[in-house]
């Protein structure tokens, strides 16, 4: 079997920003998805996730970091989609999604500087001014992209979270061996 050496590489001073970081807020509509929004004629919702994000999602929590999701839209194809990815803290419909990360801070006894945070909008502004790191994708209002100390290379909905999931996983030291892991199972951390 050949051995395999990690390619991403991400600036020292950006990892060096995210090593305290324990857990990661992420928004859905245009972090999760590509945020456009399909509406059938009985007005069901449907949304486009990206395996990518998902997976990092996933790698991210057997990490040891916490995936958390904070959405401003409540719909059974994100619930659907939080629960199949085995993400257990998540505030729906959230339209302060300040007292929500809050809530859901205290709950996991942890504080802004171990936090990180991915949104694209003007209602993500507030938990990405307080994270320790806070990453925007590339197609992210300008706003956003401002105050974001990474602003990922792919857009919302196209693997832009995985990139952030990667830069947590590779500041804490644990890509590497996940990714050889993966060479011999997909069930669990190596």
């Amino acid at each position: 079997m050949r051995h395999i050496t990690p390619v991403l590489q991400f600036a020292p001073e950006l990892l060096l920003q995210a090593q305290a970081v324990r857990a990661a807020i992420f928004d859905v509509d245009g972090v999760l998805t590509d945020g456009r929004i399909y509406l059938s004629e009985r007005g069901e919702e449907f949304k486009a996730f990206n395996t990518l994000d998902g997976h990092g999602l996933k790698l991210l929590a057997q990490g040891g970091i916490t995936p958390i999701v904070i959405t401003g839209r409540d719909s059974p194809a994100v619930r659907r989609r939080v629960a199949d990815l085995g993400i257990v803290h998540a505030a729906y419909g959230a339209h302060d999604k300040l007292a929500a990360a809050e809530t859901l801070l205290a709950q996991l006894q942890l504080g802004w500087p171990q936090l990180a945070a991915m949104g694209d909008d003007w209602p993500d502004l507030p938990l990405m001014a307080r994270a320790a790191l806070a990453c925007a994708p590339a197609n992210a209002h300008a706003e956003v992209k401002a105050i974001a100390h990474h602003v990922t290379t792919a857009p919302g909905g196209h693997g832009a979270a995985r990139e952030c999931c990667d830069l947590l996983l590779t500041a804490a030291g644990r890509y590497a061996p996940l990714l050889r892991g993966h060479l011999t199972t997909l069930d669990g951390p190596a």
